[in-house]
């Protein structure tokens, strides 16, 4: 008897569940993620060491000066593209926003350097902040809300430019003039402030929730929103940045300029989204970075810059050659993720 009670008395100690196993990646995988993030960088410095051998002049410091001042004004569109598009969004307006920032720029100028930066940045900072209230609220799609605002923005350039028979001019020698035309060791200071840009871009997506929150937002929208994660302030929030840094390389532009001319702008949506795109920001949102952004800027602008050293060609040849590229980038980023999902 005493032994059948120690019998049925004792504990039930509960058993553990066995811990889940999570495979190793395999070196396939390994390298296809290292391809899809890093590979335009590859692909640059090939296009570079090629062209210093093909073009001798291609490789000297002028040469280095003028693409990297011409590549930062598209280079801080871009950046703004990059937090949209990871969130799963689109921004069509950024064109004309940018041509829209110049002109409020150059005409703000005859008032100082502040004002001509703070006009434009709280005009388009203001277009930006529709864009996202429209789609983060209104639950519109953002292709329909941007484009509506890319013809809004290139309204109002016109309005006040009087269908662009007026041109603001930038006061010569004055502190704004100097932001846009001035230089640091041969390079102008937009560069300095692009790659300043970036370095704060890529330390707000790594390490900071607010970054996090936008790879959540684009991987799934319903599963952050489950997760009490704020998803239409983010939305809201990268509409104004887009805005915001348009207008920034709009000013920008108009200083180096020394106007606010009314027609540039046309077409570098579709610009800043090849960068993106090239630098392997997936368009469907919740993977990208802005290094690959900034890559992809650079592989543009030394494919340009090829076509003006060959001489025979007109600039249209770079339409062509970065279709060619976006259309080879998303094919290769669809067979790299299959590959990186594959065991």
């Amino acid at each position: 008897m005493k032994s059948l009670v120690k019998a049925t008395s004792a504990p039930t100690v509960p058993r553990q569940a066995a811990p889940a196993y999570t495979a190793r990646p395999t070196g396939r995988q390994r390298a296809a993620e290292l391809l899809q993030r890093q590979g335009v960088l590859a692909v640059l410095l090939l296009v570079v060491l090629v062209s210093s051998f093909v073009f001798p002049s291609f490789a000297s410091l002028d040469n280095a000066r003028g693409v990297t001042v011409q590549a930062s004004f598209l280079s801080i569109v871009a950046l703004g593209m990059t937090l949209v598009i990871i969130t799963g969004g689109i921004d069509l307006s950024v064109g004309s926003v940018f041509a829209l920032g110049g002109v409020l720029a150059a005409w703000a100028s005859q008032w100082g350097v502040l004002p001509a930066l703070l006009v434009p940045l709280a005009v388009c900072g203001a277009i930006g902040a529709v864009n996202g209230l429209l789609v983060a609220r209104a639950g519109m799609a953002p292709f329909i809300v941007t484009l509506a605002s890319l013809l809004g923005a290139r309204g109002l350039l016109l309005a006040l430019t009087h269908e662009g028979a007026t041109t603001y001019l930038v006061p010569r020698g004055s502190a704004f003039a100097e932001l846009g035309g001035g230089s640091l060791g041969g390079f102008g200071y937009p560069v300095f402030i692009a790659l300043a840009l970036f370095a704060a871009g890529g330390l707000v997506l790594q390490r900071t929730s607010f970054g996090q929150t936008l790879f959540a937002v684009g991987g799934s929208s319903d599963a952050a929103t489950l997760m009490g994660l704020p998803v239409a302030r983010t939305k809201v929030l990268v509409y104004v940045l887009s805005g915001l840094l348009a207008g920034l390389a709009g000013a920008l532009n108009a200083a180096r300029l020394s106007s606010g001319v009314t027609i540039i702008g046309v077409g570098m949506e579709l610009d800043a989204i090849a960068a993106v795109v090239i630098g392997g920001t997936l368009l469907v949102g919740g993977a990208g970075s802005v290094s690959g952004t900034l890559w992809g800027v650079l592989l543009l602008a030394v494919i340009q810059n090829l076509i003006n050293q060959i001489g025979s060609l007109n600039s249209s040849y770079q339409s062509v050659v970065s279709g060619g590229f976006l259309i080879l980038v998303v094919v290769a980023q669809r067979y790299l993720s299959a590959a990186r999902r594959s065991t």
